[in-house]
């Protein structure tokens, strides 16, 4: 009898060749369409939170968000406020450093685009007020399939459950169901360009649901 652990990771892996299939058929015009819509509901997001620290990343490739969304988050935050970007650590955790503008940016591995500053550790992500996550799917659990590192698993286990937490993705990301592991960590909202912002109903944004006002 196959082992349940091995059937959900060959379900997952299925589910992200069509998730990736779709997303690189998508033109470059449906791309920044799809970019400027998410990056306007976020950034609205920030505007009316004001969080002093959130975190974000850099799309690459297919990601919704589109390659200059910190510098429209930075631009979004109050001035004071902290943006802190992910680097990749060697065993595929996540460390945090600060964004400051576009010129702070290396390439890094994995295509990845990452923050040239002093590393502020890795459990920074815990005095975080927003954290902005990438996803190929979110489902109505709140369940989020990624590419399989268990990066931001790990980073969201150290969010505490009150702090809100938003998956960007395209239209027809947000799925019935998610193939899910014991280690998955929900997300309470996702971004999408057709809908917006939407609260997960599996997981709802639990004690920041007065400071998040979604469709």
């Amino acid at each position: 009898m196959p082992d349940f652990s091995d059937e959900v990771h060959e379900a997952k892996r299925e589910l992200r060749g069509t998730l990736l299939a779709a997303r690189r058929s998508l033109s470059a015009t449906r791309r920044a369409e799809a970019a400027a819509s998410v990056q306007a509901e976020l950034t609205s997001l920030v505007r009316r939170l004001r969080p002093a620290r959130m975190t974000a990343y850099v799309p690459v490739a297919s990601e919704p968000g589109g390659p200059d969304l910190p510098e429209v988050l930075r631009a979004a935050l109050p001035d004071d406020a902290e943006l802190l970007l992910p680097v990749l650590a060697d065993d595929l955790d996540l460390d945090w450093a600060a964004h400051t503008d576009r010129e702070s940016l290396r390439a890094a591995g994995r295509g990845l685009r990452e923050p040239t500053g002093p590393p502020w550790g890795r459990a920074a992500v815990a005095g975080a007020d927003l954290v902005v996550v990438p996803a190929l799917a979110v489902d109505r659990r709140g369940v989020r399939l990624g590419r399989g590192g268990g990066s931001y698993d790990r980073a969201l286990a150290r969010v505490p459950a009150t702090v809100p937490t938003v998956a960007l993705l395209h239209d027809g990301e947000l799925v019935p169901a998610v193939p899910a592991d014991p280690h998955d960590r929900p997300v309470h909202c996702v971004i999408t360009p057709g809908d917006g912002l939407v609260a997960v109903p599996g997981v709802g944004p639990g004690a920041s649901a007065g400071r998040i006002r979604v469709r």
